[in-house]
């Protein structure tokens, strides 16, 4: 008898916390969207568009210089680079002089280039200080969830790591399990229900946190087996915010773990140790390590 072969659980939410659900039916791009798309963009992507947008607009001018033929003293008539590194040179408020505008069409595409170009670089400046100024959190979460008695309750666990020297203040978690229902009408759903913990928040989050809920009778997981976790297509939903002590300004972190990453009946392994002068020392290469309860 074969037995039937389950795919791979899809998640909502990736590993690096981005949304991972194709959207339909919604508009690729709305100007009004711009900064918003400029700010979340990749870096390789950002850096390609801000380059991309300087050769292109450059190329354009040095078009636009051509079509007089003699706007630009000491270029070569209809040389397309002598009118391209002429708008280099404009657009950069350059000027070394060998190449200048000698007619009023030729001043008047100046004086537009030379106020595009500030504009320009106004804008890329902004948006490069508001990149690099952006707070983000550097927070790492176990590669898997544990599902294990702790004081003879079944508990939901797994451990988070601020990696960064600095603290994160006045940190919160929240817990949320997804999974999919239809409802006596037969419509399908994602449902959210909220998880309980022991500790949801950390006024100084410095080192390691290790999250826990139990799945008691108030719990939603309360009941549920491994296989029911399958059919449900549940996935266990973590967001962290908390203030970074540096900027000053609050950092959100977000990961999942899927039916895949839910081991049973495991326990981490211990990561915190003292050295032979009594200070404390923790082990962040074992920090995904699990063992067996038993």
């Amino acid at each position: 008898m074969k037995t039937k072969r389950r795919r791979p659980q899809n998640r909502m939410v990736t590993r690096d916390g981005s949304l991972h659900v194709l959207r339909k039916g919604l508009p690729r791009f709305s100007w009004s969207d711009l900064y918003h798309l400029l700010l979340n963009l990749s870096w390789p992507k950002f850096l390609g568009l801000i380059a991309g947008g300087y050769v292109f607009t450059n190329v354009l001018f040095a078009l636009a210089y051509l079509i007089e033929g003699n706007g630009i003293a000491n270029a070569r008539p209809g040389n397309f680079l002598d009118a391209y590194f002429f708008s280099v040179q404009t657009m950069a408020s350059i000027g070394y002089g060998a190449l200048y505008p000698q007619t009023v069409y030729a001043n008047t595409l100046v004086s537009i280039e030379a106020l595009l170009g500030l504009m320009g670089l106004s804008m890329a400046t902004g948006l490069m200080f508001t990149r690099f100024t952006r707070a983000t959190a550097k927070v790492r979460f176990t590669n898997v969830a544990l599902i294990s008695p702790y004081d003879e309750v079944p508990t939901l666990i797994f451990r988070v790591a601020n990696e960064r020297k600095s603290w994160i203040l006045e940190a919160q978690i929240r817990v949320t399990m997804v999974k999919s229902e239809v409802n006596k009408e037969g419509h399908f759903m994602r449902r959210f229900y909220d998880l309980s913990l022991t500790r949801s928040d950390s006024p100084l989050f410095a080192l390691s946190w290790t999250v826990m809920h139990p799945i008691d009778r108030e719990s939603p997981l309360y009941g549920m087996t491994a296989e029911m976790m399958i059919d449900e297509e549940v996935e266990i939903v973590v967001m962290l915010t908390g203030i970074d002590e540096t900027l000053s300004q609050t950092i959100h972190a977000r990961h999942s773990f899927v039916r895949q990453e839910i081991l049973w009946n495991m326990q981490f392994a211990d990561i915190m140790s003292r050295t032979s002068e009594g200070k404390l020392c923790i082990d962040y290469s074992r920090f995904h390590d699990v063992i067996p309860l038993y």
